[in-house]
């Protein structure tokens, strides 16, 4: 948070402002040989991973975002807790029933007198967050109308309006990636491989390059917030949105043996790259031109 702050208040000061994340070394440290070495870095050019900070024009969707997210997370935290009020007492109410005013007092009076009190000051807490998460909400519909290109990746897959918003406050540019593999790096769609040996024995006793790799999974150093939007649509898709040509897409991964989780993550990349190439395009997505890739790749 720190250098998002500095870095506004330098930008206008120098010719170039960095923010870096520094590589991890071994051996002695203190500010003094860190600023160095970051400072010769930064002179040649080399081993420097630059942290992108700017804004562009989106500072108020981006705290509209920014407080959308708190609010949300909080209420979802504040109906765990009450949950786990009534399972710590064998109870489990049915749905939301527990947290609306109307139908929770049968399920607090189930409740020992000494917990009825802790579960009435969690649902007062519910409420108010939920109140100022719709105030919240309606700030970030009105921070996102200000902005076309919002509207234009609302347009995509499972992505609507706050999603929409979400991606722009947090990529600003789609300039900043050359290519879609860099943004599923940026994401966290990324899949990471590694082989036990890159070299193996033929028959006849030649070193051959081995051709076999193994996933580790998908890569960790991303973006959380864009992670969370992208498999979020890729769920929608893959669970409610039945007449759309990527769940038809979906439906094939199975049954080709993809497990679902997996194939999940496969329409999620499917869609980051079309967010990509919608907001690069500064055009409307286009189902059509889905249909004719997904014909072109069968």
């Amino acid at each position: 948070m720190q250098s998002a702050w500095l870095y506004e208040l330098l930008r206008g000061e120098a010719e170039d402002v960095v923010v870096t994340m520094p590589a991890k070394r071994a051996g002695s440290k203190d500010d003094a040989r860190d600023a160095a070495a970051l400072a010769e870095s930064l002179r040649t050019g080399t081993n420097l991973r630059r942290v992108y900070k700017g804004v562009g024009p989106y500072s108020e969707l981006r705290a509209a975002v920014r407080s959308y997210g708190m609010l949300r997370s909080d209420v979802v935290r504040t109906k765990n807790r009450l949950k786990g009020l009534f399972r710590s007492r064998g109870l489990l109410p049915p749905g939301e029933e527990a947290f609306e005013e109307g139908t929770h007092a049968p399920w607090v009076a189930r409740l020992p007198r000494e917990h009825r009190r802790s579960a009435e000051v969690l649902l007062a807490e519910l409420q108010t967050l939920e109140k100022l998460w719709s105030e919240a909400e309606e700030r970030l519909h009105k921070a996102a109308e200000q902005y076309r290109i919002v509207k234009l990746l609302a347009t995509a897959p499972a992505i609507g309006p706050i999603r929409a918003a979400q991606i722009v406050a947090t990529v600003v540019t789609p300039q900043r990636f050359r290519t879609k593999g860099q943004f599923w790096a940026y994401c966290g769609l990324g899949v990471l491989t590694r082989s036990s040996a890159d070299w193996v024995k033929d028959g006849d006793g030649r070193w051959l390059r081995a051709r076999t790799q193994q996933p580790l999974g998908l890569n960790r150093n991303r973006c959380g917030t864009l992670k969370e939007v992208f498999k979020g649509a890729s769920h929608l898709v893959a669970t409610r949105m039945k007449s759309h040509p990527l769940h038809g897409d979906y439906q094939r991964l199975l049954e080709r043996g993809l497990k679902p989780n997996l194939a999940k993550v496969t329409i999620a990349r499917r869609i980051a790259a079309a967010v990509l190439a919608m907001w690069k395009n500064e055009e409307a997505y286009d189902s059509k031109k889905h249909e004719a890739h997904t014909t072109s790749q069968a």
